[in-house]
């Protein structure tokens, strides 16, 4: 029977429940914010109230009783060293439950889960910045790399006109060396000619008897 116990079962057996409710937990001191349904948010509120009240004494007795629900030594890390000194001066309410509508096929409610007092966004806006600086050597590298182009059409023109004239040299070449065997040919024809002639001169020339 359930009498005079205030938690609800959320449908889930012991083991499970607590399980789920852990996890809930770890995901809301690592984000800061998630979304989950109503049932859930409020069961998971209680125990990340309590957590945070162990953070915010930081003795050794704390710290192990929040390790004994965390099991993760990061995690008791993060909520000793920055959650638990955040929440210093405010002596409870320590998360904040949004409603917004119903889930679409079940309809079950909604709601945000999350801490009343957050990580400033100045930080995140710094490293952002701290991004674009250390891009800014590869825009450097191109500008110089733009800067060499220029050298290297130079050197590929006048390559390119080195090899025109080669080939320019190599087709005169032959033209010459035909235009010699051409003359050759002519002169000895011109010298056959010649000694028939010759020949036919001497028979002519002959005296007749």
């Amino acid at each position: 029977m359930r009498h005079r116990k205030n938690s609800k079962r959320l449908s889930r057996q012991s083991a499970h429940r607590r399980a789920v409710l852990k996890n809930v937990v770890k995901s809301l001191l690592v984000k800061e914010k998630i979304n989950t349904n109503l049932a859930l948010a409020k069961e998971a509120r209680k125990l990340a109230e309590r957590l945070i009240t162990l953070g915010r004494q930081d003795t050794l007795s704390a710290r192990r009783q929040a390790f004994k629900i965390l099991t993760d030594h990061a995690l008791v890390k993060l909520l000793f060293g920055e959650i638990g000194p955040r929440f210093a001066k405010r002596n409870g309410g320590y998360t904040r439950i949004v409603h917004f509508g119903n889930r679409r096929g079940d309809n079950a409610r909604l709601a945000i889960l999350e801490l009343v007092e957050q990580k400033e966004k100045k930080e995140e806006k710094k490293g952002k910045k701290e991004v674009k600086d250390r891009k800014e050597p590869k825009k450097e590298v191109k500008s110089a790399l733009k800067q060499k182009e220029p050298k290297e059409i130079e050197e590929a023109e006048v390559l390119e006109e080195k090899k025109e004239e080669k080939t320019a040299d190599a087709i005169k070449k032959p033209e010459h060396a035909a235009s010699g065997k051409e003359e050759k040919q002519a002169q000895k024809k011109k010298d056959e000619q010649k000694g028939f002639l010759g020949g036919l001169r001497k028979f002519l020339k002959k005296p007749k008897d």
